[in-house]
C-alpha cells in the first residue's frame, strides 16, 4: 500500500499573530513553525501501517522552501520520503490541484489529511482532491483499519458516529481519534539524524492560478469589559441583554 500524507505548515498556536504592508501580509518574525496538527494526526496512523502492514509513506507539502524543517520532522517521524510541490499556498483550490497530480503521477492507493489546516481552517482540500482524483471520500475520520483492498472507518457526524465500510484507492480527511494525542511522535535522535538522509524532492507547480486572494487582515475586536449585576437585579440584566448585547 502506498500512502501520500498531506502536510501543512502552519504557525503554533501560542505565536503571536501579526500583519504587515497595511494589514495585508502574515508577519513570520518570531512566528514557530509547526505541522498542523490535524495532519500529525493522521500521519501517526500511517505510521501504524507502515509498521504493520508494510505500507510505504510518502509527505507532500505546498509551500516555499521555508517549510523544508516542517518536512524534515516528518521524516524524522518515520514518512518515508517527502516531496515539496514549490508554490505559495494562496488558496484550497490551488493546493488541492498539486496535491492530486502529486497523487496521480504516484500512483498512491491511500492519501491522508487533516480535515483542515489550523491557520485557515477552511476544510476543502481533502474533498477537493478526493473530486479530482475520483476517488472514495471520508472526512472527519476518527478510525480506521484497512484489510488489502476494503477499509473500515468511523467518521464523527453531529451527536454520534457514522460507521462506514468503503475502498481503496480513498482519501481521508482526518482528526483527533484516528490517533490519540499520547500516541503521537516526538522524533528522536536517530531518526533526525536519519531524516537528513531521506529524499526531499522538490517539483514545480503545474499552475500558477489562484482563484482567491487575501485583501487583508484583521484581528478579533478585544472583549469588552464585563459587567456584574446582582442576582436580584433582573429587570437590569433583562434591560442590558436587549439594549446593550443585543441578544433578546
Amino acid at each position: 500500500m502506498k500512502i501520500l500524507v498531506c502536510i501543512s505548515h502552519v504557525p503554533d498556536t501560542t505565536s503571536k499573530i501579526n500583519f504587515t504592508d497595511n494589514d495585508t501580509k502574515f508577519d513570520t518574525n518570531g512566528v514557530q513553525f509547526v505541522i498542523n496538527p490535524y495532519d500529525e494526526f493522521v500521519l501517526t496512523r500511517a505510521m501504524w501501517f507502515k509498521e504493520k502492514q508494510g505500507a510505504t509513506v510518502t509527505v507532500v507539502n505546498v509551500g516555499t522552501s521555508q517549510t523544508e524543517p516542517t518536512l524534515r520532522k516528518a521524516l524524522a517521524i518515520g514518512a518515508d520520503d517527502a516531496i515539496r510541490v514549490n508554490a505559495e499556498p494562496i488558496d484550497g483550490m490551488s493546493v488541492a490541484k498539486e496535491i492530486a497530480e502529486v497523487a496521480k503521477n504516484g500512483g498512491y492507493d491511500l492519501v491522508l489529511a487533516g480535515k483542515e489546516s489550523s491557520d485557515y481552517n477552511g476544510q476543502m482540500v481533502p474533498g477537493m482532491v478526493a473530486a479530482m482524483l475520483g476517488f472514495n471520500f471520508v472526512n472527519g475520520c476518527v478510525g480506521m483499519e484497512v484489510d488489502g483492498n476494503n477499509v473500515t472507518a468511523t467518521r464523527e457526524i453531529d451527536g454520534g458516529s457514522e460507521s462506514l465500510v468503503t475502498t481503496l484507492p480513498l482519501v481521508v480527511g482526518g482528526q483527533k481519534g484516528i490517533v490519540e494525542e499520547s500516541d503521537l511522535r516526538i522524533p528522536n535522535m536517530r531518526g533526525i539524524m536519519m531524516a537528513r538522509k531521506k529524499p526531499l524532492n522538490v517539483v514545480e507547480p503545474t499552475s500558477s492560478e489562484n482563484a482567491t486572494s487575501s485583501q487583508s487582515f484583521e484581528k478579533p475586536a478585544p472583549k469588552g469589559a464585563v459587567k456584574l449585576v446582582d442576582a436580584d437585579n433582573i429587570d437590569e440584566l433583562i434591560n442590558l441583554l436587549h439594549n446593550e448585547a443585543k441578544v433578546i
